[in-house]
């Protein structure tokens, strides 16, 4: 029996594995679906941030790809109005809850959220939406990174390398709604809890919740070579 299966996405031919998801389907051959929360190991995945949408032949409505395995014969297109106004709309209820001064970001340029706008054309801001981005105190207790949850969004990621990867799970989700946040138990600064410090969360975050503190001795050397 085949370990693969044949479907095709926006009209081009593939070979998928048997049981793989339509997203990493899709992303293996070089066909961009917006993502935020997709991570390709978990066994269930929360679909939470509502980016990856498509439509598949046959199905009413469209489905979320990080859910949606392939099926032999599978004909599934990324883009459509539906699929579009769907997108568009989650992303701006992100934005909505997202501190958007980028120029202060240090994701800034390496941001998921300035590429997915880029590539579906989206701007970054809402209209449609009140916004409701909360003041937080930045986490700077750990020596080489610090945590600021105004610019989270709650994708996940930063969660399941410290569970699954570092193997410790000092952060977590707390309460629900817009009240949702990534938090250690208790709340306690990340450097009073049980984080290790390894640094995976940082390397997750695909926007700028989770970054590296500015090396004052770096910019030093900078001025020193500027002086010379």
């Amino acid at each position: 029996m085949s370990e693969y299966v044949n479907i095709t996405i926006d009209g081009h031919d593939i070979k998928a594995k048997k049981g793989e998801r339509v997203l990493w389907a899709a992303l293996d051959n070089d066909i961009y679906i917006p993502h935020l929360c997709g991570i390709r190991q978990e066994e269930r995945p929360n679909a939470g941030c509502r980016l990856c949408f498509v439509e598949v032949e046959g199905a009413s409505r469209p489905v979320t790809s990080c859910t949606k395995n392939v099926e032999e014969g599978m004909v599934i297109t990324t883009r459509s109005e539906r699929v579009d106004r769907l997108v568009k709309t989650a992303f701006e209820l992100i934005l909505s809850d997202h501190n958007l001064k980028c120029r202060e970001c240090p994701a800034n340029r390496s941001c998921v959220l300035q590429d997915i706008a880029k590539k579906r054309k989206i701007k970054l801001r809402h209209d449609r939406f009140k916004s409701i981005v909360r003041e937080f105190e930045i986490d700077d207790s750990p020596a080489e990174f610090a945590f600021d949850r105004s610019r989270c969004v709650l994708c996940g990621q930063c969660i399941w390398a410290d569970r699954e990867e570092a193997k410790v799970g000092a952060i977590g989700f707390t309460k629900r709604g817009i009240n949702r946040v990534v938090t250690t138990f208790k709340d306690l600064p990340l450097a009073e809890s049980i984080c290790t410090q390894c640094l995976l969360c940082v390397e997750a975050c695909p926007v700028g919740a989770l970054y590296y503190k500015k090396n004052e001795s770096d910019d030093s050397n900078k001025n020193s070579e500027k002086n010379s």
